[in-house]
This record gives structure tokens, C-alpha cells and sequence, in this order.
């Protein structure tokens, strides 16, 4: 059965039926990214979406950062997103803090300034050319359960109701996760600011920079553009607190624009206004028995530093591949437990250094505004201080947990390294494979067709590194395997390779 197949039946007594393995509720750029990789695995996925299909130029986020675009680049999708946006090498905050990305150990050392649509709808894409099947205006209603599947009850079009059965489900149900209130996890946090404007509007004047944001005094705004005229301004102001449904026009967002950023650029023609609130929140746990919680369903930062939609897309890659070498049979369950341990510590690091941006850029009192131009200075000054924010904010710096005793490397990302014949580690990974890069010398492991490539270093290293689907090292070493060691890493990793048909 494909991912497409539509064999669901009214819920009113019918059995539940199947039409995939895993369901996916939500088709946000998490979702997305998900859905496409499970599908590339030959996994069959069914995403539920209770909006309608349509293409919105309505975004909430706008950068994309080096680890991501590693990741879209595992995926052939970061050429053509790169093309399609913008680039930004320095990104300057709060007046004197600069962040510089051109010393970033990575082929993508810069920002990508491209709207959220665009990548979702490069995702979306991906997705069903994979295989995977999309429910549009159908929302999850229910969910229960037991210990060989999960039951979610939906309502869709015209209100029908149906009954579908999953093995696993996962909620990359934004915010407001129905998914995550179906299991019953609390959301604690709390708002950190209030009364945030934003507004879609053109503007006479460009700005200097592509990105533009900073803080003076009371005022907090930040610019930055769609690429079809119009610009994206969200600003805040400590003196305006009021409820999210105050009615908002376009004086009040250009009159906080002027005292943030020393002019409102002839705003006009906004085509879109509206006033949020900018929460800190994270769930307990990322996994409630077969159903997962992944992107905003999972953790919510304020958006300092651009890193929301970066963080879910990275929680989406590490789950992924695990939920495929379980179904395929290559992996035990227990596999599924290293999400919540690698991606709940990263979520709360990007909790602490959103929030921490956010409270640097808005500091109030005279003698706290000081400090913040001692650290800024400190920061521009001293390179690994420097370099330690970048890689935080980037995601190039976030590493797992390793068994004790493994190999420094067992956990770190793995660069876009080359290897012999010209390739890239990158271009390797397409396909959700783990690969091994090993000295030309060493004779090949047992084949595992479809689940390895096997690679060699383009110098004469020797190391033998096996590298994971998400681009983390699994295993290394820096001599030659011990006999049985390697064989025995690869079959932890990836499951015993095939038995050798009798003639």
C-alpha cells in the first residue's frame, strides 16, 4: 500500500484501518521534511493537515542556518533554496554586536534569507514525489493508544469522520498541538513578551542591510523581505501592553519602527497586521509511548536569532531515519528512546539562547544597558567567545550524548566532508543512508544494500568513520578495525547484514 492509497472508512463501528505506518499531523516545514524522508525510506506516511492546500505568502520565519541548509543539502534541496533566496555572511544585533558566519566550518558559512513558504513548498514537494500521502482539511479529533498502534480519529471535509491506524504518530502540530494534548504532556513556560506587531508592507525607502533589527530604549523591530516587495516588520514597544485582539493599524507599527530603528522606511500598503504574544515553552518529553512530538508541538523560543523553524526541521531529520530502520526491522524500538535524549537537551539550549538574545536586546535600566555594551564588545572582540554564539545559534555546535569510552567523534556533526572521486559526504547521504568513509585499503564490510554506502577519504586518512542518516558520527575509530569490530559497529547500527542465499 503506498502512502496515497485512501483506504479509510467512517468511524461509526468500522474497524480502523491503516493507511500508513506512520501519520504525521501537521504540514508545517517539520511535518514536511518528515513525511518527505519516510516516504524516500520507502516508509508509507500519511500527513493530516487541517488547513486547505494552498501556497501562503503569510510566513513566520525567514532564516535558514548552516546546519539546516546541511541538512536540506543531504536532501539535493539546498541549491535550489540558496538560488531562490538570499544569502548574509554578517548579521549585525543591537547596534555594536555583530555575528560573523564566514569563518562557519561549513560549505554553508551564511545566512539564508528566504520566507518560510518557500521551503515548505520545496519540502512539500519532495514529499509526495517520495510517496507520501497528504489529508487537507482534516483535523485531528482523537487519539488512543495500545501496545501495537495508535487509533486517530479525524474529521474532514463536509464532516466526515473517520478511524485511522498508525504503528507510530507524530505531532508536528505546531503551538497548540492537538497531538500533544491527546497524550496528555503539559506545555510549561511562559509568555515573554506581549504585544508583538507584525505587519506584511511595502516600503518607499530600502534598507541598508538585508536583514535589518535593533533595540533602542523602549522599542525593539526588525525588517526583513519576502523578495516580491514586500518586507515582514515585527516590533515591540514596553510601554504598549495590551491584549493580542487590540486592533492594530499601520501608525502604530511605523511609530515603533521610528524609535527602534531611527526611521519607519515609508511604510505602506500593508496586506497583512496582526499582534502575538512570544513564548518559552517546552514539553516534558518528546515521546509518550508511539507517538512523538516534534518542531512547535515540542518546544516554542522567542524569535531572536531565527532558530524555530531550524530547530524543528533538525528534530524532524533525527527522527526520521530511527522511525524507518525500526519499521524496516533493522533497529530495535529501544532506538526510538535516543530522540528525547538528544533533541530535549538541544531544545532547551535554544530555549536559553533565544531568550538570552531577547533579554540582551531589551535590557531597560541605565547600568544594565552598560553591561550590555561591555559584553557586546567582549563578544565582537574575543574569537572564541565569538565563535561559540555562532556555532550555538548556527547549529553547528549542538553534539549528542556518546557511550562512555567511544571515540571523541561518536556524536559530533559531521562536516560536508570530500571524498575520493569527488564527491561530497552530503551527496552520499541522499537517500537516508548511513555511510562509511574508510582509507582506500580497507577491505569492504558485508553489504547492506540500501542501507549503506560505503565511501573513502579523499586524503590518507585512516580513520574509519561511519556516519548516521542525520549527518552525526555513530562510530569511529583511528586505526585499523580490530577483526569482527567493524562488522560488529555496523550491525549495531544498522541491523546484521543479509544472510548469503543458499545456490
Amino acid at each position: 500500500m503506498t502512502g496515497n492509497t485512501d483506504t479509510t472508512r467512517h468511524s461509526g463501528g468500522a474497524t480502523p484501518t491503516t493507511p500508513a505506518p506512520v501519520i504525521v499531523v501537521g504540514s508545517g516545514p517539520t511535518g514536511l521534511l518528515l513525511a518527505g524522508d519516510l516516504a524516500t525510506a520507502g516508509v508509507p506516511v500519511t500527513v493530516l493537515e487541517k488547513r486547505p492546500r494552498r501556497i501562503s505568502n503569510l510566513s513566520r520565519a525567514f532564516v535558514l542556518h548552516a546546519r539546516t541548509l546541511e541538512q536540506l543539502d543531504a536532501r539535493g534541496l539546498a541549491d535550489e533554496l540558496e538560488a531562490t533566496g538570499r544569502t548574509l555572511d554578517r548579521l549585525r544585533l543591537f547596534g555594536r554586536l555583530a555575528i560573523d558566519l564566514t569563518d562557519l566550518p561549513s560549505r554553508f558559512a551564511h545566512l539564508l534569507v528566504l520566507p518560510q513558504y518557500e521551503v515548505e513548498e520545496a519540502l512539500r514537494r519532495r514529499a509526495v514525489e517520495a510517496g507520501a500521502g497528504f489529508r487537507y482539511e482534516t483535523e485531528m479529533t482523537g487519539l488512543a493508544q495500545d501496545a501495537d498502534g495508535v487509533t486517530v480519529e479525524t474529521r474532514g471535509p463536509q464532516g466526515r469522520t473517520e478511524s485511522l491506524r498508525a504503528a507510530y504518530v507524530v505531532g508536528a502540530d505546531g503551538m497548540r498541538s492537538a497531538v500533544r494534548d491527546a497524550i496528555g504532556l503539559p506545555f510549561p513556560g511562559r509568555s515573554v513578551i506581549r504585544s508583538v506587531v507584525l505587519a506584511d508592507v511595502r516600503l518607499a525607502e530600502q534598507p541598508q542591510g538585508l536583514l535589518t533589527v535593533d533595540a533602542v530604549g523602549d522599542a525593539f523591530a526588525f525588517l526583513a523581505p519576502f523578495g516580491d516587495g514586500y518586507h515582514r516588520v515585527i516590533g515591540w514597544h514596553r510601554g504598549r501592553d495590551v491584549p493580542d485582539s487590540e486592533p492594530l493599524d499601520l501608525a502604530e507599527v511605523k511609530e515603533i519602527t521610528r524609535l527602534a530603528l531611527g526611521r519607519d522606511y515609508g511604510m505602506h500598503d500593508a496586506r497583512w497586521m496582526s499582534r502575538f504574544h512570544s513564548d518559552e515553552r517546552q514539553a516534558p518529553a518528546y515521546r509518550v509511548g508511539r507517538v512523538f512530538l516534534a518542531g512547535d508541538a515540542a518546544h516554542v523560543h522567542t524569535p531572536a536569532g531565527g532558530q524555530g523553524m531550524n530547530t524543528g526541521l533538525q528534530d524532524a531529520a533525527n527522527l526520521s531515519w530511527k522511525l524507518a530502520s525500526v519499521l524496516a526491522g533493522h533497529a530495535d524500538p529501544a532506538l526510538l528512546d535516543t530522540y528525547q535524549a538528544e533533541r530535549h537537551p538541544v531544545g532547551k539550549a535554544v530555549l536559553r539562547s533565544s531568550g538570552g538574545l531577547v533579554r540582551l536586546a531589551m535590557v531597560k535600566r541605565p547600568w544594565t544597558r552598560a553591561a550590555r555594551a561591555v559584553l557586546t564588545g567582549f563578544l565582537n572582540a574575543v574569537g572564541p567567545a565569538r565563535r561559540g554564539i555562532t556555532a550555538r545559534i548556527t547549529g553547528v555546535g549542538h553534539r549528542y550524548p556518546a557511550p562512555r569510552g567511544a571515540h571523541p567523534l561518536t556524536g559530533t556533526r559531521v562536516p560536508d566532508l570530500r571524498l575520493a572521486g569527488g564527491t561530497r559526504l552530503h551527496e552520499a547521504l541522499r537517500g537516508g543512508r548511513f555511510v562509511l568513509i574508510t582509507p582506500s585499503h580497507q577491505p569492504p564490510p558485508a553489504t547492506r544494500a540500501g542501507r549503506l554506502t560505503v565511501a573513502h577519504w579523499a586524503s590518507d586518512r585512516r580513520t574509519t568513520l561511519l556516519v548516521r542518516p542525520d549527518g552525526y558520527a555513530a562510530w569511529a575509530t583511528d586505526t585499523s578495525p580490530a577483526p569482527g569490530a567493524l562488522e560488529a559497529a555496523l550491525t549495531t547500527h544498522l541491523g546484521p547484514a543479509p544472510s548469503p542465499r543458499l545456490a
